[in-house]
């Protein structure tokens, strides 16, 4: 009687495990296979587009940095980097937990967003990150106007005013569907929503500061000069870089024909900033001034921001310069006249210029701009935009800083001005002079105690013989 084998259990069992692997790597295959569809590439190069923009716009920070610190004192450095860094931080982070929702929640009465918050029920987490950066923009325009002489935790406590309530408003009021956007406002990157508000957000911080020890004497004003323009020159040129992904990025999409449109337009602002700029000086003073030509182009930027997608590349050059003009002109006007002491020349870069470029927006608009037979309705909408955004932060940051110096000084000592924020706040210097100039032994140099003084004492201000103002930034 033959005897026939039976099959193992365990060896059938791997059998049929192979079997439905194998069937589901075929089903997988079938699966990423899928062809995409025209609307799913599209998205894809929105999203990276706009991903690209976010990290330009976050290194528009660096420019920043770059700019406060080099047009500052070197004694001041360290300082304004550690706002420039924390703002970044804290804005972006105060933006994700409150901002956001105010600024693009569901409208509540035209006048802020009520949802939102933490991203709740939102899944468009590009468009938020896009956002964050611009609002940390917007409150480190109040870094470079307080330098010298704001204490950094009075300047933080600000920044989460600025990101979590004070900008969101006005970004709800336009962008967020507000009641400014429903009168046919337009700002499409920002020259009011961004740079105004921080702007007008400067210029009340400094009148509740005062001018820096020095800057006006008897009746003079004194230049207080930076410390290292080449720097300041270097990020004026990050900014620039930083723009284009400010103001194409702003389009939301990969759009061929809009966003070469708006990076042109961007460029040519810029350019017209900074010639005029040169120009203006040399006419005005007899010689082309380095900083406020490079200011200029800062001018021409914010100047063009509003209506980049909305004006023709001559328009664009003629906004640019003139925003180069008004530059020169309203940093005079600040220095020398109303004594208002900003250090980087702030205000009148982000407020003055972006008071006019969205204002320009009513003249040059290629659709309904008075000058191509639009008529002045735009123009008065953009003018009642400017006030009221003008308003609502004068307000707004007036009463916090007011609630604020009543508990404790914005402002430091004397003493740790006169000796400089870097070592006040951080025990620390940017710069080791005696350490890489001089020999340990000062007593035994061959320079001399008098060179150490003198150096020990770059950029500040004399108090024996006052420098001619020279519209200094």
């Amino acid at each position: 009687m033959s005897h026939q084998s039976k099959p193992i259990g365990g060896v059938t069992l791997i059998k049929k495990i192979s079997i439905l692997l194998l069937l589901s790597f075929f089903i997988g295959s079938q699966a990423f296979a899928a062809a995409p569809t025209a609307e799913s590439v599209q998205a894809s190069l929105d999203s990276t587009w706009v991903m690209i923009a976010t990290i330009l716009v976050f290194f528009m920070h660096a420019g920043f940095a770059m700019v406060e610190s080099g047009f500052t004192r070197a004694k001041n450095t360290l300082n304004i980097l550690m706002k420039n860094v924390l703002t970044v931080a804290i804005g972006a982070i105060i933006y994700f937990f409150i901002g956001f929702g105010v600024m693009f929640g569901t409208d509540g009465g035209g006048f802020i967003g009520t949802d939102g918050f933490m991203l709740s029920g939102r899944e468009d987490i590009g468009f938020f990150v896009f956002q964050s950066v611009f609002a940390a923009t917007c409150a480190t325009i109040i870094s470079g106007a307080v330098a010298e002489r704001m204490k950094l935790k009075s300047y933080m406590i600000l920044t989460v005013a600025m990101t979590a309530l004070i900008y969101p408003v006005v970004g709800h009021w336009v962008w967020g569907g507000g009641w400014i956007s429903e009168l046919g406002f337009v700002d499409f990157a920002g020259s009011t929503v961004v740079h105004l508000t921080g702007a007008v957000g400067a210029l009340i911080t400094v009148l509740f500061l005062g001018a820096r020890l020095g800057k006006y004497q008897n009746g003079k004003v004194n230049v207080i000069p930076g410390h290292n323009i080449p720097i300041g020159a270097l990020g004026v040129f990050i900014l620039w870089f930083g723009w284009f992904g400010f103001n194409g990025g702003s389009s939301l999409a990969a759009d061929p024909t809009l966003v070469p449109m708006v990076i042109s337009t961007t460029l040519f602002a810029a350019s017209g900033g900074i010639i005029s700029s040169a120009l203006y000086t040399l006419f005005r003073f007899k010689r082309i001034d380095p900083s406020l030509t490079l200011n200029g182009a800062l001018g021409g930027l914010v100047g063009i921001t509003a209506g980049t997608a909305n004006v023709s590349l001559t328009g664009a050059i003629i906004i640019g310069l003139i925003a180069g003009v008004l530059l020169v002109e309203g940093v005079t006007l600040l220095d020398s006249i109303l004594k208002i002491d900003d250090p980087v020349g702030a205000i009148a870069v982000h407020g003055i210029c972006g008071i006019w470029g969205t204002l320009a927006v009513g003249l040059f608009d290629s659709q309904n701009g008075l000058l191509y037979g639009g008529g002045a309705s735009l123009l008065g909408v953009q003018a009642l935009g400017v006030l009221a955004v003008i308003a609502w932060t004068s307000i707004t940051v007036g009463g916090f800083l007011f609630i604020v110096t009543r508990v404790s000084p914005i402002r430091v000592s004397q003493e740790e001005e006169l000796s400089g924020l870097d070592f006040a706040e951080h025990g620390s210097n940017a710069y080791e002079l005696k350490d890489t100039v001089l020999e340990p032994d000062v007593s035994s140099s061959p320079f001399g105690s008098d060179l150490v003084e003198r150096l020990n004492s770059i950029g500040t201000p004399s108090t024996e013989e006052p420098l001619k103002q020279r519209n200094s930034i």
